[in-house]
């Protein structure tokens, strides 16, 4: 097991007061008198409220942050005493479900009250976010509602995309979790077990080392390389020649990592072996150039200038990376055309893949933490040498 300190589930009060005194400053520069929030990692990053019942389509929820005072949450009475466990003290209920008015009178009342110096209100509109709620529901308030409702996407995510002490110590912890699992899975695996077989033997050691939850777990294999990354586990059974892919997303305390590990299964081709330490050093490169001040598309073509000159015949996964943290996956993007400004305490995935025969592909993917110096890896690094399940 991980000798790392475990971090403290929750956060202090202090750490939401900064999130919100953060995001009031970030809508007055994006000239918003409020956004108000609906989906699950967009409330518990201003609340900290969280619940299993999300798993419940019935129920809308929402939480306002205006630019002064403090979140109000305008949620099903069915939540209220949840979330008088968090820090939130203005707490408005109805009696939910009512298909006739499931909250949105009370949400506009709400809204109407805050103090208005724009008449715009932000909502989750745009890149990366949706609505939790009926469309025909937001379409009534936003025809009902004297404010303007726009897309409040960017600046959430503005408000988002920079982590915190506190949050990045969370993610550590579980990339450093998953990280033990994947090197303890080989002695794990033989030849001859199925792609579900091995997906769920990490799947139940990641959960005894501590994880909360792997919500996401992709598990392919084909002969020296795969087709696809997002499809899988199957029942397909590991034969001598084989690349087995998998690529984790688990949370600790509602944060991910997200990263994967090769193994082969018996032997190794030469051209395995070359394409694997390409794609070890383009990894290098992209960890090297995610510096304060460089810009995305900066890191994709240190990765991409190796993966060309190693022969990669395409890339569908269309990036070479990602932001992380309450979600699986977040801006930016490691594209050509993002010019995202690396900066401080982002948390970024470096995943440099490439498909070097058709339907032969390897990935792979690190976790790094953006310091004042450079990156700080919180994955423990692939090993240069592809592991061989004998």
């Amino acid at each position: 097991m991980t000798d790392i300190k475990i971090p403290k589930r929750g956060f202090s009060k202090d750490e939401f007061e900064k999130r919100v005194s953060n995001a009031q400053k970030i809508m007055n520069k994006h000239q918003l008198d409020a956004i108000f929030v609906t989906t699950p990692h967009n409330i518990r990053y201003f609340s900290g409220f969280n619940s299993q019942f999300w798993e419940s389509p019935t129920r809308p929820w929402f939480l306002v942050i205006p630019t002064e005072g403090d979140p109000i949450a305008v949620i099903p009475e069915i939540g209220g005493p949840g979330m008088k466990l968090t820090w939130i003290d203005d707490i408005r209920t109805w009696q939910a479900p009512n298909p006739r008015d499931d909250g949105i009178s009370l949400l506009r009342s709400t809204l109407e009250k805050i103090t208005k110096r724009f008449g715009k209100i932000g909502a989750e509109l745009g890149r990366e976010m949706s609505l939790r709620m009926p469309i025909l529901d937001f379409l009534k308030l936003r025809e009902t509602i004297q404010s303007e409702i726009v897309n409040g996407s960017p600046a959430i995510w503005e408000m988002r995309i920079v982590k915190t002490e506190a949050e990045i110590d969370h993610i550590n912890y579980i990339c450093k979790i998953a990280s033990e699992a994947y090197e303890a899975l080989p002695n794990q695996l033989s030849i001859g077990d199925t792609e579900r077989e091995a997906v769920c033997k990490l799947r139940i050691d990641i959960a005894k080392r501590g994880a909360d939850s792997t919500p996401f777990m992709a598990g392919i294999s084909g002969p020296s390389g795969v087709s696809q990354i997002v499809c899988g586990p199957q029942d397909r059974i590991l034969e001598i020649g084989d690349i087995l892919f998998i690529d984790t997303g688990s949370t600790y305390d509602g944060y991910f990592c997200d990263f994967d590990r090769n193994y082969a299964f018996g032997k190794v081709s030469s051209e395995v072996s070359r394409v694997h330490e390409a794609l070890w050093l383009a990894t290098e490169a992209g960890i090297k150039a995610a510096v304060p001040g460089a810009k995305t598309d900066d890191v994709w073509k240190a990765m991409n200038s190796i993966i060309e000159n190693a022969g990669a015949i395409g890339n569908n996964v269309g990036r070479l990376g990602h932001g992380l943290g309450l979600q699986l996956t977040e801006p930016p993007s490691h594209r050509l055309g993002d010019n995202t400004i690396i900066a401080e305490n982002m948390v970024l995935t470096i995943e440099p893949g490439m498909e070097y025969a058709p339907g032969k592909m390897i990935v792979h993917e690190e976790n790094i933490a953006i310091t004042k110096d450079g990156s700080k890896l919180l994955t423990k690094r692939a090993p240069r040498e592809l592991p061989i399940i004998s």
